[in-house]
């Protein structure tokens, strides 16, 4: 079934026009609609007036007929009272006796009638348009009441009157177009000004910021306006700043992980040559050679797999864990070495972990989480001091049903109020000069990766990360 959009046509040629030209013509139409509703109870009043007046005429031509004896009134003093009317015949009655005062040219019939005292306006209102559109040439009676007499009636020719019910609604029409032009200008220009001027600045703002988003000075300024406009400027400069400053930062991310790839293509051929002079460490008998070599070659290993993995992927993403039951005690006992950072600061390294503790978790991963965490709890240490006179850093651990729940604790000066909200976001907190601000966000990631959960305890002196590990469900099929 095809759709007749014939009576949608006249709304569709809007399309071509601007909104101010738009707003101009249904402005235009708008007020016409207005005065048409204006127009109906206007003529209906005009008719009413206009035949209301051939009355008046005609009740004093009654009183001339009334004063007079019917011998004593010449013919041609009839003619010009009917004249003077406009009515080819008058005739009243009143005190038991009707006059009539007529032409000799009578017609011979009438074609309607017209009663003024009928005061319903359904009626009045349809005899109207019927007088506005009839044309034919049928004699007019119209009837309506007089002073001192019952009625007074007269004919008219209906010609005279759709005359001027014609001309009064050709003026009706001109004043209506003129008040409409001039209503539609007036709030042309002034839309013009408050609100398409101000659309227009905000449309062209847009188009000229997305030819290249990261240029700042592009950025809409927003003008003192208190309306919605000026409520939009500011939420498009909002938008704009935000955008800009996140395309710049993914720009700065894009060329730091080209950088990275380029990086970690090299350090692995270094590791690779590092890894196998670590081989020739098994030779020799020294006892604290013996001790240390194992882990030096696990974290070359864990280091070397890691630069693989991120070239392999093009990204520095984190892969799924392979979970196991583990003793904690051993992981966290490695961590002592990690005060030798910082030497000369005589750092005290307790670890609060039951032997038989296990947990449920990615060895090399878990092992990453807690060295990300002593390490940075060290160069705070070394970068502020501590709260007491002897720094500390202590591992913590507890298990609470099928959770494992981690505490990492130093003494030292805390973690600003003002980075907290963005502690583990990449890139956006660094409490050293240098740092990359990568270390907690990897350490969040791993956390959720297994399931768990990394807070920072705010009610605690110094700094305390409790991280939550639990364990794998019994239908997991990998215990």
């Amino acid at each position: 079934m095809k759709l007749d959009r014939s009576h949608i046509a006249p709304l569709g040629l809007l399309r071509h026009f601007g909104l101010s030209a738009r707003l101009l013509l249904l402005t235009i139409l708008f007020v016409m609609v207005a005065e048409v509703l204006i127009y109906v109870p206007s003529v209906v009043n005009f008719r009413r007036a206009w035949l209301s007046d051939r009355l008046a005429a005609a009740q004093i031509a009654a009183l001339v007929l009334d004063a007079a004896t019917e011998e004593s009134l010449p013919e041609e003093l009839e003619m010009r009272l009917l004249a003077g009317v406009g009515a080819k015949a008058i005739a009243i009655r009143g005190g038991g006796r009707r006059s009539l005062l007529a032409a000799g040219d009578m017609p011979a019939t009438v074609g309607k009638t017209v009663d003024l005292r009928d005061t319903s306006w359904t009626t009045q209102t349809r005899d109207t348009f019927e007088a506005l559109f009839d044309t034919s040439n049928e004699s007019l009676r119209v009837v309506g009441a007089g002073m001192g007499v019952d009625f007074v009636e007269l004919i008219l020719d209906p010609h005279p009157l759709r005359s001027a019910m014609l001309e009064f609604s050709r003026n009706i029409l001109l004043v209506s177009l003129l008040i409409s032009v001039i209503t539609a200008s007036f709030l042309y220009f002034v839309l013009q000004w408050v609100i398409v001027r101000p659309v227009r600045r905000l449309t062209g703002n847009i188009a000229n910021f997305s030819n290249n988003p990261e240029d700042a000075s592009r950025v809409i300024r927003p003008t003192d306006r208190g309306d919605e406009i000026g409520l939009a400027e500011q939420a498009l400069a909002q938008m704009e700043t935000t955008l800009a400053d996140e395309l710049r930062h993914k720009r700065r991310l894009a060329e730091l992980g080209l950088a990275v790839s380029k990086i970690n293509h090299e350090l692995r051929n270094m590791l690779t040559t590092a890894h196998l002079l670590t081989d020739r460490l098994d030779r020799v008998t020294d006892e604290t050679v013996q001790r240390i070599a194992p882990r030096l070659v696990a974290t070359l290993d864990r280091a070397i797999a890691f630069c693989e993995t991120t070239l392999a992927y093009g990204r520095a993403a984190e892969r799924l864990p392979h979970r196991r039951r583990l003793h904690l005690a051993p992981i966290v006992a490695d961590l002592a070495n990690l005060t030798d950072l910082a030497p000369e600061l005589g750092i005290v390294f307790k670890a609060e972990v039951p032997e038989d503790l296990v947990v449920d978790a990615d060895e090399d991963q878990l092992s990453r989480v807690l060295v990300n965490l002593v390490r940075n709890a060290v160069q705070a240490l070394s970068q502020a001091g501590a709260n007491d006179s002897i720094p500390q850093i202590e591992v913590a651990a507890v298990r609470k049903a099928r959770n494992v729940v981690m505490c990492v604790r130093d003494n030292g000066p805390g973690i600003p109020e003002r980075l907290r909200a963005d502690l583990f976001t990449p890139f956006q907190v660094s409490n050293r000069k240098g740092g990359t601000g990568l270390g907690l966000p990897i350490v969040a990631e791993i956390v959720r990766l297994h399931g768990g959960t990394i807070t920072l305890d705010q009610g605690a002196s110094g700094t305390c990360f409790r991280l939550t590990i639990p364990d794998r469900q019994a239908d997991d099929g990998s215990q």
